[in-house]
């Protein structure tokens, strides 16, 4: 039995998001835009669920790093997806794509350079 509530915590930040995205795009039927602004603040809420879990990490849960690759990925594919839809141009999308993964890479690769004792 998980000690902290998260899954119904993070049901309800989805809902709210929703909320607010049908409040601002409903009206004006740019669905696109809702979808993509929901992915991207989805992916923010996986953030900040990744800094919850750093501070206390459960036995049997995913690894805060992992959480937060995770979340990030999903940020930047909502940013990417709303940029095309905004600008039309596919290009600053794939630019927007390739930065994150090339970042995470690194990100990813630095812990096994440093040297051990």
């Amino acid at each position: 039995m998980p000690q902290r509530q998260l899954d119904l915590l993070s049901i309800g930040v989805l809902v709210v998001i929703l909320a607010i995205l049908l409040v601002a795009f409903g009206p004006t039927g740019e669905w696109d835009k809702i979808l993509s602004l929901t992915v991207a603040l989805c992916g923010l809420w996986i953030v900040t669920l990744a800094g919850i879990r750093a501070k206390s990490p459960q036995k049997y849960e995913r690894g805060a790093f992992s959480t937060f690759v995770m979340g990030i990925l999903l940020l930047a594919v909502g940013g990417a997806w709303f940029i095309n839809i905004e600008t039309g141009n596919l290009l600053y999308s794939v630019v927007l794509l390739l930065i994150v993964v090339g970042v995470l890479a690194i990100a990813s690769a630095l812990p096994s350079l440093r040297k051990k004792p």
